[in-house]
């Protein structure tokens, strides 16, 4: 078999080919064995899937810090030599508006508080209620200390196993909530997976109601929920094994369901659409599905590709629970794309004319060539620049707010209020002053103690300084614990951090729960430029290898950008400023959450090229077959639209229902995901990129020879 590039601009169809490509004959080769396939992975999800309906429990609970940072090294030597005093450390708030710290009540449940943690190797030294420390001024409020002898993900772990213990001490007038780091991260996870698992149950007949309305047919629109939940069995599966090698954030699940249903659907209704139209004109099953995986599977593919370039970039923050969200939706793609590449031309391949079995009355004079987006795309060939210049004004205007795009690490606000961990948390505060639940601790060699005393109680911002406290293990270290006079999610309280760092002697660290998340937040900071060039390169390289044409690669990539602008700016009004909080039921922080920017980038850029790709991937098999750029665009809309149409509405009905979720985080990354789409798929897709092809013409196709000569032969013609 050969395959011609196009060399120039020219009008001339390119080569014929004998048969189809290798994409072709894959599609063929598993449509001619389909109780072979269909095994195979019966056998892979029983395998995979027996291990996913323990992936919430299996799963890391925290991993949030910035590996190699000053706060992480102060965590390390606190639990190596303090006892475990540290920012994993479980802190149990004892409160009585009635009795003191002192009183035998009071006494006794801080015994039994102490005996829950007897025994569990995961603890470390428990500290009983300090007076000028963990006792509040009035001897209401005591704070028990069981200091972390494990990992993080295993500190969280301890707290989900022992809060019901301990929260069942509450009675006869006193209060007792575990709160601390590692019990925020239990409350919040488990807030989080039921959110999650409330909006997956919501898109899922959402989702159908838009695929029979795409299809026409319960059969066709029931292929992508196939697809979509074996990818989703298949990574919760992967997920818990990959566990097993090096901890997976709790929080790569959630997002890995919620893109294998988006993505899952969006492929399946490229080829499923593609393999209609081709089985309407051939009646062969086994060639309309080889002709299918020449045209619509190579996109598909190269889309794949894309997302998992896009998302790979986050790898290189080094952040544990960051980096393993982006690997858990890898995942999540590879297995959708394996099952999309190989289950549904296997599955195509058997049902033949069944696909369209129990049609709707109208999908039967459906044709895939869609006549509303013909002449939507004679419209934008004859008016390009007022079209475009509309799609532009909203998308700037709507871009605009972005440069006032403030972020932090969340705040105690994104735990529901009835959590125990924030009932603790407001306790701690309101009892002990704002800064009391973000104690910095202060871990310093012998010698440099009284120095370091000294200038801790000067420094500005510092109320409260306890005395020099020395290593359990003999080690030269001492460490104090100082209280800011903000709570540790106010903006003043980074100035307060970096003061102290700045002034201390060399070798003293500072850490503590506040520190750490502003350490992972300067991370995510000094990594977002660079995480933002490697995937516009990547992503530009990747289209420009598909479509063989620099000008439209390059503007591709560019107008990706303008819908992520304008998401991000939508962000800024809705999270930072409050419009529409009482409508979304949620209180601003004044802030985005700072994982957002770095992560919803890739994201969202991964979603855009997926349009990106399937609409010119459509055009550049009519250019190629025709030469002639206006039936590029025509018959590029034509036979896209409808497809990109449907797979957008299907992904902001996902997305937006994750804005139900009463935690804030997945509300943020369901709003901001759901408009992302809703724009690009709509202002830039389909009418920013095929405005772009109408100016452009010919070049928009042109490469120079050389570029040809290096490239991978790719076409999208199947003859």
């Amino acid at each position: 078999m050969t395959e011609t590039k196009l060399d120039t601009a020219s009008a001339k169809p390119p080569g014929t080919t004998s048969g189809p490509g290798l994409l072709g004959r894959w599609g063929a080769f598993m449509a001619g064995r389909t109780r072979a396939v269909i095994g195979i992975w019966l056998l892979v999800l029983i395998a995979l899937g027996a291990a996913a309906p323990s992936v919430f429990t299996s799963l890391a609970g925290a991993g949030w810090q910035a590996n190699g940072s000053e706060s992480v090294r102060a965590r390390e030597l606190a639990q190596q030599h303090f006892g475990g005093n540290s920012s994993a450390a479980v802190q149990v708030v004892i409160h009585s508006d009635t009795a003191t710290i002192g009183d035998p009540a009071m006494v006794r449940v801080v015994e039994q508080a102490t005996a829950v943690f007897a025994g569990d190797e995961r603890i470390g030294q428990v500290i009983a209620p300090q007076p000028g420390f963990t006792i509040s001024p009035d001897g209401h409020t005591g704070i028990v200390i069981a200091g972390a002898n494990a990992s993080t993900d295993d500190m969280v772990k301890a707290v989900d196993e022992h809060k019901a213990a301990l929260t069942a001490l509450s009675k006869d007038g006193i209060e007792v909530y575990p709160t601390g780091a590692s019990a925020l991260w239990s409350d919040f996870n488990v807030a989080n997976h039921d959110a999650m698992i409330q909006a997956e149950m919501l898109s899922w007949p959402v989702t159908l109601a838009i695929m029979v309305l795409a299809f026409g047919s319960l059969v066709a629109a029931g292929l992508p929920l196939l697809l979509t939940l074996a990818g989703l069995v298949a990574s919760a599966g992967g997920l818990v094994l990959l566990n097993q090698i090096t901890p997976i954030s709790v929080w790569a699940m959630n997002f890995a369901m919620m893109f294998a249903l988006a993505l899952g659907i969006d492929y399946a209704l490229f080829l499923v659409a593609r393999f209609r139209d081709a089985l309407a004109r051939t009646g062969d099953p086994r060639a309309a599905v080889a002709e299918t995986m020449d045209t619509a599977g190579k996109a598909v593919l190269l889309s794949g590709l894309t997302v998992l370039v896009s998302l790979s970039a986050v790898l290189i923050v080094p952040a544990p629970a960051v980096r393993t969200m982006a690997v858990g939706i890898m995942l999540a793609v590879v297995f959708v794309l394996a099952a999309t590449l190989t289950m549904l031309p296997a599955v195509l391949g058997a049902l033949g004319t069944k696909v369209n079995a129990a049609a709707l009355p109208y999908a039967r004079r459906q044709q895939h060539r869609s006549p509303v987006f013909a002449r939507w795309g004679q419209i934008l060939h004859k008016h390009p620049w007022p079209l475009a210049a509309v799609a532009l004004a909203i998308l700037i205007g709507l871009a605009a707010p972005v440069f006032g795009l403030k972020t932090a690490m969340p705040s105690i606000a994104v735990v529901p209020t009835d959590a125990p961990v924030r009932q603790g948390y407001e306790l701690i505060a309101e009892q002990m002053g704002p800064g009391a639940p973000g104690m910095l601790s202060i871990i310093t060699p012998t010698a440099d103690a009284a120095a370091t005393e000294t200038i801790a109680r000067a420094s500005d911002g510092i109320v409260m300084l306890t005395p020099p406290q020395p290593a359990a293990d003999g080690a030269d270290l001492v460490m104090m614990q100082a209280m800011p006079a903000v709570d540790p999610s106010a903006p003043q309280m980074a100035e307060i951090l970096d003061r102290l760092r700045a002034d201390l002697p060399a070798d003293a660290v500072v850490g503590g729960a506040a520190a750490e998340n502003l350490d992972l937040q300067q991370a995510l900071d000094d990594y977002l430029p660079i995480v933002v060039a490697i995937i516009l390169v990547l992503g530009f390289v990747l289209l420009l290898i598909a479509l063989q044409a620099p000008l439209i690669a390059a503007l591709g990539t560019l107008v990706s950008l303008l819908s992520t602008a304008a998401a991000f700016g939508v962000a800024k009004l809705i999270f930072q400023d409050g419009h529409g909080a009482e409508l979304l039921g949620f209180t601003p922080q004044g802030f985005l959450d700072g994982w957002g920017p770095v992560f919803f980038f890739a994201m969202i850029f991964a979603i855009a090229m997926d349009y990106t790709v399937f609409l010119l991937a459509t055009a550049k098999e009519h250019y190629e077959r025709t030469g002639d750029p206006h039936a590029a665009l025509l018959d590029g809309l034509a036979h896209s639209g409808r497809v990109i149409f449907a797979a957008a509405a299907v992904m902001v009905a996902v997305f937006f229902t994750f804005a139900l979720a009463d935690p804030l985080p997945p509300k943020e990354m369901g709003i901001i995901l759901g408009v992302a789409v809703l724009l690009d798929a709509l202002l830039v897709r389909l009418v920013l990129l095929p405005v772009i092809l109408r100016l452009t013409g010919h070049a928009a196709w042109w490469s120079p020879a050389w570029l040809t000569r290096v490239l991978p032969t790719i076409s999208f013609a199947h003859h």
